[in-house]
């Protein structure tokens, strides 16, 4: 059971509870409960609803921000799958359409003091 449920049985039964003792008191005595009894009952009715009502909005909440979640990912994976490497399309088709296979790999010179040893 969820703490929402938990929360909503937890105030509905304190608050018939202090019906039903205010209506038996009253019918057999003509009074009430002592008022420690009600403050009491209502207390823990009042906690319960507050409870209820925060447990709802945390479940809201959740579920927005799933839902954001989902949508940031599948916008993510869209924007990817249409951009892909732009890079490498633009080199691939810069050789096709030059007649060259394959670009040559050319080694990189040394730099700097050994450079200048040799």
């Amino acid at each position: 059971m969820t703490l929402k449920w938990l929360a909503v049985v937890v105030g509905t039964v304190s608050l018939t509870l202090c019906v039903t003792g205010n209506a038996v008191t009253l019918a057999v005595n003509g009074g009430q409960l002592p008022l420690l009894v009600n403050l009491a009952t209502l207390t823990a009715t009042g906690t319960a609803v507050v409870l209820a009502v925060l447990s709802e909005l945390n479940d809201r909440l959740n579920d927005r921000v799933s839902a954001l979640t989902e949508f940031l990912v599948a916008r993510l994976n869209e924007i990817e799958s249409s951009t892909g490497d732009r890079n490498s399309g633009f080199v691939e088709g810069y050789l096709l359409g030059h007649g060259q296979e394959a670009a040559t790999v050319v080694p990189i010179g040394r730099r700097g003091r050994e450079a200048a040893e040799r």
